[in-house]
């Protein structure tokens, strides 16, 4: 029993960052909601580009074997993949679900700073583009992004919007698909 303990440990030890940033993009990728931020493995992960990077420099002032070069590079490129990778889905998850994760605190919280601040900045200019052009065409009780009906008592726009354009982007396909072979 305590073997096991042991064994799960070191294998812990032993998994590195890039490993762990796989992991987080995986989990990341199959989670149906927002996951915590892993703020100290992202800023563990640009140290270490930034220390390859530096590397190859040198390697390549000290005329190394290209292909050592050409390793260390594509470690350097794994790992940026898998960081600009992970953060993309957040930001997937961030555009899509922004109402939703602005109203629900514990989802909010999971958030990094950047993150929050990215979140706000969509939901203003998504809050101004529908004023602009489609909003203030309206009666007064209409004028809300937030709401679907009059009647409506609490902001519902959140899934819905999401579902609506995803419905009218097919919509558009599939007359295009019309169109091409009419």
């Amino acid at each position: 029993m305590e073997s096991e303990g042991t064994d799960d440990y070191e294998t812990l030890i032993s998994t590195t960052d890039a490993d762990l940033l796989k992991r987080s993009w995986r989990n990341e990728k199959a989670a149906p909601e927002i996951l915590q931020f892993q703020s100290s493995l992202v800023q563990r992960s640009r140290e270490q580009i930034q220390l390859m990077e530096e590397t190859v420099e040198e390697l390549i002032a000290n005329d190394e074997d290209p292909l050592t070069v050409s390793l260390y590079q594509m470690d350097i490129d794994r790992t940026l993949f898998l960081l600009r990778s992970y953060l993309r889905t957040r930001l997937q998850k961030i555009e899509k679900f922004m109402f939703h994760i602005q109203k629900a605190e514990d989802l909010w919280a999971r958030l990094s700073r950047q993150e929050q601040k990215f979140a706000k900045q969509s939901i203003e200019d998504l809050k101004t583009h529908l004023e602009q052009s489609v909003l203030s065409k309206l009666p007064d009780r209409y004028q809300s992004h937030l709401k679907q009906s009059v009647i409506s008592e609490e902001a519902d726009m959140g899934i819905f919007f999401y579902l609506n354009c995803t419905y009218i982007q097919i919509c558009m396909f599939a007359n295009n698909l019309i169109s091409m072979f009419s």
